[in-house]
């Protein structure tokens, strides 16, 4: 006959330390237990990343055009010109943006699209096309004619400078842009007020990330005795 009671039920105790601690239960600020605490968090945590995301990535694209249109060109390694007539359509249009880069000046032969100070009237720059070479050489005389028009410039120019500014790159619409940023108010807000606004959104999201943190801080409490 067992000398066990039978209204015991034996078991084989287990030492506390590898048990561990026993998680006790999450509280939230009235007192209640809260086990979800956090997950109502999460969406706004990812509509922060995405937001915090877009702004690098106008951020990253502004710097990209202000170097591209601001800064390299003054290294000589190409002119960023915006089309102001139609005189080359189709190949370029009204607000199109054009890169021209250097090229030597004895090498220019008919066919090419140059961009050139007029020898008459204001001597504004003009990007027409090469339709004649008239006089080869360092310094070459050439005649030009928009694609667009019946008839040749009115003129023979002299190339001078041991280089001329030949097209390589056609961007379209993108010298209408350009156009825009350089009115006064435009420029103001890009050079003073964007950069402002880019503070204060970064300001803004530090100080949401830290108010979102605390109530999870606080949930982490142990029962109260």
């Amino acid at each position: 006959m067992s000398d066990a009671s039978p209204n015991v039920v034996w078991s084989r105790m287990i030492p506390v330390e590898q048990i561990g601690p026993v998680p006790g239960p999450i509280y939230s600020r009235g007192g209640q237990t809260n086990p979800h605490s956090g997950r109502h968090l999460e969406p706004r945590r990812r509509r922060l990343a995405l937001v915090d995301l877009a702004l690098r990535v106008l951020l990253a694209l502004a710097l990209l055009v202000f170097l591209v249109l601001a800064v390299v060109p003054h290294t000589g390694w190409y002119h960023a010109e915006t089309v102001l007539s139609g005189s080359m359509k189709p190949y370029f249009s009204p607000g199109d943006l054009i890169v021209v880069t250097r090229e030597p000046a004895r090498d220019v032969r008919v066919g090419q699209v140059i961009s050139y100070h007029i020898p008459t009237g204001d001597h504004h720059v003009q990007t027409h096309r090469v339709v004649a070479v008239v006089r080869r050489g360092n310094h070459p005389l050439v005649q030009t004619k928009g694609d667009a028009n019946e008839a040749r410039d009115p003129w023979t120019a002299r190339l001078n400078g041991s280089t001329v500014w030949k097209v390589r790159l056609v961007v379209p619409r993108a010298g209408s842009l350009i156009v825009w940023m350089r009115n006064p108010i435009v420029r103001i807000a890009t050079v003073f007020l964007a950069p402002l606004l880019f503070a204060l959104l970064a300001l803004k999201r530090i100080w949401r990330g830290s108010k979102e943190d605390a109530p999870d801080e606080q949930a982490r409490v142990a029962r109260l005795d």
